[in-house]
């Protein structure tokens, strides 16, 4: 049981150890998404772009014209609102390689309000032509979306929530962009989830069955 945010940033910093081609970008926020051990360990690889999510984009696109892949880490609510613009023009429609990482999605920034929710965020991405969205269920499919995405070419927009999740996944799990994974089947009706609520949804089908009422979760 590990949240998803400190699963993707110890893998990225398993791969960018190995790769300086890989580097993240944070603004103002490398202790809400884990990026602390990160800066330190390779502070030439890190860019910590300050509250200037447009600016972030904007670094992150350019990195990609010198060769670089790009990891720009930041609140969710911030990415899908404050700097829809450059993730549009600057990454999507430009087919930069560069990996937005929206962290603390949904109401999971809790007391802090309405201006860290992010509930619209999955929506604006899902509209934006050319950008992959990638919703992580648990420690484990997070730390093998890393690596697929980290090499895929393409630039993708990666939502995740704020504390630990229950595994759903085993360690070293096969991860594939773009496909979906059928956990159990049914002949009643389908769950059909992603991110945190995978978890949720398979314990529901448990309590479903229980009662005679057997359903599939994809």
């Amino acid at each position: 049981m590990k949240a998803c945010r400190k699963a993707f940033t110890e893998t990225l910093l398993e791969i960018a150890k190995t790769d300086e081609k890989i580097w993240a970008l944070a603004t103002d926020s490398r202790g809400s998404v884990t990026l602390t051990d990160f800066a330190k360990e390779l502070p030439g690889q890190f860019v910590e772009c300050g509250i200037a999510e447009q600016d972030a984009v904007g670094i992150a696109a350019g990195l990609t014209l010198e060769g670089r892949t790009a990891f720009v880490c930041g609140p969710a609510s911030f990415y899908a609102t404050r700097s829809a613009e450059q993730v549009k023009v600057d990454v999507a429609y430009s087919h930069r390689d560069v990996k937005v990482i929206g962290v603390s999605g949904g109401v999971s920034y809790g007391a802090l309000g309405g201006t860290h929710h992010a509930v619209q965020d999955i929506a604006f991405m899902r509209a934006v032509p050319g950008l992959q969205v990638l919703i992580p269920a648990d420690a484990a499919q997070s730390a093998a979306m890393t690596k697929a995405i980290a090499y895929s070419g393409e630039p993708a927009y990666v939502r995740m929530g704020r504390g630990d999740v229950e595994d759903v996944y085993t360690e070293d799990c096969p991860f594939e962009i773009g496909k979906a994974n059928v956990l159990k089947t049914g002949s009643k009706a389908v769950i059909i989830a992603c991110g945190e609520m995978v978890y949720p949804s398979l314990k529901a089908a448990e309590l479903l069955s229980e009662k005679g009422v057997d359903v599939s979760v994809i």
